[in-house]
């Protein structure tokens, strides 16, 4: 009896003298100790390539130890499962007290974070009277509440096992034990290992080479282990040399120490260095490496990425090796709402029991789980969207009165007899909906969704069993342990995909070539978390715990070793040299722990950098068809005459000569039926053509090809159209409302409570569903425009009356016809105001501008802009009065008046900027010149003549059609 030590560095065999001690011991019927239940299998796997067959033995984890000491007892408490205890934990943090942690107890991760460190408690084998505090009562809370249940949760199953093992003879009858893959013991860990020592015989490897800096942190757990050995630790060399190859031999025997050892290995391809530009720059470095290697015979399962956090680089890896064609496994645990199948079921859920909105419904309705048609619930959303219908209750009538009937699975829910019978029900429809009632082929996609369905299933089993124990359940706390389910990555066990681990996960695996991702600054070495419950302190303080965690600094430099010994034939490091944005990033100082190892210049020959500039690979290095096209399409644009060659070799000439085109597509307009619509086109409305103007391919896209926008928003167009009416309302009711004509300061404060009613009708007149938000939003926003605008109006010296409003001309309603433009060509618009002489035959136009800046007479003729000119001409040749000017009013910043007036009215039109003014000839010169360029840009309408002609050669940074044309942006 007693314990045993095997100790060692990296792939010294340590596990493999374990495994025969371990097979030797069959008739006695031993036990393996493996560090995570995803090992079982491989371990059984090596023991049977070491043996025909295995007659007796148990493989497991520490749990199953302590499990099967628990399971002998005379009457053990079943076992709470983690979505009961998350329920308990909840439940207790929302009845209890709080003094220091009121705060952080609103907080969603309160209850998680308390949760974790309950269970570091536990395993610790602590009491709750050896805590003081907030923390003291929460323990002893859900003590008393497992008490009062009749449960365990898997800690105080552990602490129950330990002492039955302590005191009772009959818990353990003599079977050997053999552990390995274990860094850290806690209290419960220990205490189990030290009791077995006194029962049978205990084998542990371990991981140590003393004096090294790479395993520092596990220093403490070694020198437990070692005074209860005792003296029986056999020391095994060095043998990673024997089979790897001499460059990555030197990492393990020489990383992270003080003096480098003289004489380095050639590199010889099997330790090589990648800096990319960018998540996406490294991973494609490495997505074109697993394909050489596979290419040249290495399996793709015997090779690793390893990274520090999975789910971080979840899915950049997908996006960036599924574009490769490079298949992997993922190991680890998601969340069930990251599957397609669960985010989908929580948007129901959300919508029929919580009163989510819209998009809880049709994220919903738009999967093959709602048995939906795809158009019609595309159909159904977009009337919505299109007013802006987003609260539960109108999202609900609205469809109900578009679809005609209810959905059948969401009547489901409202109608059954308990939330878990209808998520029970809802679950097993969705599945049928999407894959039907026959057997459907294997494939990644059923899999997925089968495993998600099953972990539902066993989450409503854990709720029933909840309720048969005397709790309670809302809908609330149903979809809560629906998002916090988690289930295994479907690839994690299948053959022939390349393993994606953590750093924790790669301890117990050997590879063939290995890849290192995360090795920049703040990447790795990780920043040590601190727990809000028990700082390092207080750990500290509970002496004999076992709760001091390790440096995080140097348990990751442990990690980093190990990752290393994980390859045997191949090594690669893999950074990223700057952000995604462009920024520099420093390489983390275990990379430069390894390059410190090798001469400068042999690391330099086996560094392969990626920059953000480079959009495509070159011929040669491309490592799929798709990236070959791509790097093809790229050399044609220095020497087509190759590129034709090779793509012609290669049977890829239409896909060039397609490529190539992109470049040079014509954007004349040619359809014939697009020509005789637009040919027989004779009326065009004014800022048509001052778009068309402005760049006629913008013009092509909004006004011919007129895309409409799904989603009704609170946008500048909606700001002005309110604007417009509120003003509109405002200055044509002047008159009835205050008996005057013009507004003056002594009616100032009854014109602000009219401007008032006008606002408030005109907001009210929106015909989208706006929010208690939005309409606050827009109300005070323009109130604040349009008072100081009429503030200004009211102090203005100008002698004119605003007469006419919203005059419209050239339209089928409009009572004025068309301003002729020559060759039967007419003008259409609408003039948002005149302001005449009280007793005259002259006046001005106005056109309101919902923005901050107004075009000066200058701007008006450089920019070809045509509004004020041309109505300045309806005014004279339609209306029948002398334009004196016209001004554009702009409603916000500093409102100042901006436009083209004529000299010789300078007196009479006073208090504008100088230079606005021309003289009277150059006046009339420009009103015709306006007419002429309206008559031309209409004639390049009727011909299709569509360019790429943003005004300036570019387009403006406010564009958005950019993509569309490929001129160069402002």
């Amino acid at each position: 009896m007693g314990l045993s030590l095997i100790v060692g560095p990296a792939s010294a065999g340590k596990v493999a003298l374990l495994l025969e001690q371990y097979l030797n011991a069959l008739a006695r019927d031993p036990v393996l100790i493996v560090p995570n239940r995803s090992d079982v299998d491989r371990v059984e796997r090596d023991l049977l390539a070491r043996s025909p067959a295995l007659f007796g033995g148990a493989i497991g984890t520490f749990d199953d130890v302590f499990a099967r000491i628990a399971d002998g007892a005379a009457a053990p408490r079943r076992l709470v499962s983690d979505t009961q205890r998350s329920l308990i934990v909840r439940r207790i943090v929302g009845g209890a007290s709080l003094n220091g942690l009121g705060r952080s107890a609103r907080f969603a991760g309160f209850a998680d974070s308390l949760a974790a460190t309950l269970a570091e408690l536990e395993s610790a084998l602590l009491e709750p009277g050896q805590l003081d505090g907030d923390l003291a009562d929460l323990y002893t809370a859900y003590r008393s509440e497992l008490d009062r249940l009749g449960l365990w949760d898997r800690d105080l199953l552990r602490r129950f096992a330990v002492e039955r093992l302590q005191s009772g003879f009959e818990a353990w009858t003599g079977e050997p034990v053999f552990a390995y893959g274990f860094e850290d013991l806690t209290r419960a860990e220990w205490e189990l290992l030290r009791a077995l020592a006194g029962r049978t015989e205990v084998t542990v490897s371990m991981p140590y080479e003393a004096g090294r800096a790479a395993f520092e942190s596990l220093r403490p757990t070694m020198d437990d282990l070692s005074s209860l050995a005792d003296g029986r630790i056999e020391l095994l060399p060095s043998r990673f040399h024997e089979f790897a190859h001499p460059a990555v031999a030197r990492v393990e025997r020489a990383l992270f120490e003080d003096a480098v050892p003289p004489d380095a290995p050639p590199l010889e391809g099997a330790l090589r260095f990648f800096e990319g530009a960018g998540t996406r720059g490294a991973l494609e470095l490495v997505a074109r490496e697993i394909i050489e290697l596979v290419r040249g015979g290495t399996e793709p399962d015997r090779i690793a990425i390893v990274c520090p956090s999975v789910e971080r680089l979840r899915a950049p890896l997908e996006t960036a090796l599924g574009a490769a064609g490079v298949p992997v496994a993922l190991a680890g645990r998601m969340r069930l709402p990251q599957t397609t199948f669960g985010r989908a079921l929580v948007g129901l859920l959300r919508f029929a029991w919580l009163g989510g909105g819209r998009r809880d419904l049709y994220g919903f309705l738009r999967t093959p789980y709602s048995g939906v048609p795809r158009a019609k619930a595309d159909f159904l959303e977009g009337r919505l969207r299109g007013r802006a219908i987003n609260a539960h209750d109108r999202v609900e009538a609205e469809t109900l009165a578009l679809h005609g009937n209810p959905f059948p699975i969401v009547k489901e829910l409202h109608e059954a007899e308990t939330p878990l019978a209808g998520l029970r029900a809802a679950a097993a429809r969705m599945l049928r909906h999407a894959h039907g009632t026959h057997r459907t082929p294997a494939d990644d996609d059923v899999q997925s969704d089968l495993r998600a369905y099953e972990a539902v299933r066993k989450l409503a089993e854990d709720l029933e069993r909840w309720l048969e124990l005397g709790g309670t359940l809302t809908p609330d706390e149903i979809v809560g342990a629906l998002e916090r389910t988690s289930l295994r990555y479907e690839q994690a066990r299948d053959p022939g995909r390349v393993a994606v681990l953590d750093l924790q996960e790669a301890r117990t695996r050997s590879f063939d070539a290995v890849f290192i991702l995360g090795l920049e600054e703040g990447s790795l070495p990780r920043r040590g978390q601190v727990s809000p419950f028990l700082d390092d302190d207080a750990r500290r303080a509970l002496a004999g715990a076992r709760l001091v965690k390790p440096d995080q600094v140097a348990r990751d430099r442990y990690l980093f070793y190990t990752a290393c010994t994980r390859a045997t034939r191949r090594l690669y490091l893999v950074r990223e040299a700057a952000t995604d944005e462009g920024s520099p990033r420093e390489p983390s100082p275990f990379w430069d722990e390894v390059v410190r190892l090798f001469p400068r210049e042999d690391v330099e020959r086996a560094t392969t950098r990626r920059p953000l500039s480079a959009l495509t690979w070159t011929l040669d290095d491309a490592p799929t068809e798709r990236e070959r096209l791509r790097a093809l399409a790229l050399a044609a644009t220095e020497d087509r005459r190759q590129a034709e060659a090779l793509a012609l070799a290669n049977g890829w000439e239409r896909r060039l000569d397609r490529a190539l085109r992109a470049f040079e597509r014509p954007t004349r307009l040619t359809h014939p039926l697009v020509l005789e619509q637009l040919g027989g086109k004779t009326t065009f409305n004014v800022t048509e053509l001052e778009r068309f103007s402005d760049c006629s391919s913008a013009w092509f896209v909004e006004r011919l090809l007129d895309p409409k926008t799904i989603d009704a928003e609170v946008d500048a167009k909606l700001r002005g159209s309110v604007a417009h009416n509120a003003l509109h309302k405002f200055f044509a009711g002047i008159p009835k409302e205050l008996g005057i004509e013009r507004l003056d300061a002594e009616q100032l404060e009854d014109a602000l409570l009219f401007l008032r009613r006008c606002l408030d009708d005109a907001v009210n007149g929106v015909r989208m569903e706006l929010t208690e938000l939005q309409r606050q939003e827009l109300d005070q926003g323009l109130w604040r425009d349009l008072e100081a605008f009429v503030r200004t109006e009211a102090s203005s010296e100008l002698p004119l009356v605003p007469r006419r409003f919203e005059v419209s001309f050239g339209r089928e309603r409009s009572t004025l016809g068309g301003l002729d433009l020559g060759d039967g060509l007419t003008l259409s618009g609408k003039i948002d105001r005149v302001d005449v002489e009280t007793f005259g035959a002259r006046g001005i136009v106005q056109d309101y501008k919902s923005g901050r800046t107004a075009h000066s007479a200058t701007q008006i003729e450089q920019e070809q802009r045509l509004q004020i000119p041309l109505y300045m001409l309806v005014l004279r040749d339609l209306i029948g009065i002398e334009p004196l000017g016209g001004l554009y009013r702009p409603l916000a910043g500093e409102r100042k008046p901006r436009g083209l007036l004529r000299g010789a009215m300078k007196d009479e039109l006073p208090g504008y900027t100088r230079t606005d003014y021309v003289d009277d000839d150059e006046f009339w010169r420009r009103l015709d010149a306006a007419r002429v360029l309206a008559h031309d840009l209409a004639e390049r309408i009727r011909s299709g003549d569509v360019e790429h002609d943003p005004r300036g050669g570019s387009c403006p940074s406010w564009c958005d059609l950019w993509p569309m044309c490929r001129v160069k942006r402002a």
